[in-house]
């Protein structure tokens, strides 16, 4: 219970922030949509944090949840980089 409890509270934020992120950022009109995206920021939050109690072990939740987000970021570095994705001024 205790490897949940950490897994949901140290990944859950960094993970939520990634999906509002990505959700955000994939909108084709970023300027009307990503203020209702923020809005429904916590919800996410909280969605991710009650996942990790859903594995069987605290170890799954870590190495899902951590392998999630770095993939995650990594893929959001990556197309930022490459100009796939920019941020509208």
């Amino acid at each position: 219970m205790l490897g949940k409890s950490t897994a949901a509270a140290f990944l859950g934020l960094p993970l939520a922030v990634l999906m509002v992120g990505f959700a955000a950022l994939l909108s084709h009109d970023q300027v009307n949509t990503t203020l209702p995206w923020l809005l429904l920021f916590f919800l996410v939050w909280i969605a991710t944090m009650t996942a990790a109690f859903l594995f069987k072990t605290g170890l799954r939740a870590w190495l899902w949840m951590g392998g999630v987000t770095i993939a995650g970021y990594a893929a959001l570095h990556f197309l930022k980089a490459s100009g796939l994705i920019r941020i509208a001024a």
